[in-house]
């Protein structure tokens, strides 16, 4: 997850398909992604809970914060996300349910 927040603040849409999971990346949307990214300025993340995900678990989840400042305002992402192995990595699969 945090480098996957490091790669929303340096707007590195390579790094951002790479480590989504091939089932669920959206490749049509990369340059809309890195726009969006590069159109914000980044606060902070706040990890505020992460359930399995540890080295030999095959799945796990993070529930975070991601602070952000857009058009003279301060505004967060508020997120579960789901994470799988794929190929012995972590990536990044969409929302938790």
């Amino acid at each position: 997850m945090r480098s996957r927040y490091s790669a929303f603040v340096r707007a590195n849409g390579d790094y951002l398909m790479q480590s989504h999971h091939s089932t669920t990346r959206p490749l049509k949307e990369k340059k809309a992604i890195v726009k969006w990214a590069k159109s914000v300025s980044w606060i902070r993340l706040e990890v505020l809970e992460a359930l399995k995900g540890k080295v030999k678990d095959t799945e796990g989840t993070v529930t975070f914060n991601a602070y952000f400042y857009e058009n003279g305002e301060v505004n967060v992402i508020n997120e579960k996300s789901a994470f799988v192995k794929e190929n012995g990595n972590w990536m990044y699969l969409g929302l938790a349910e």
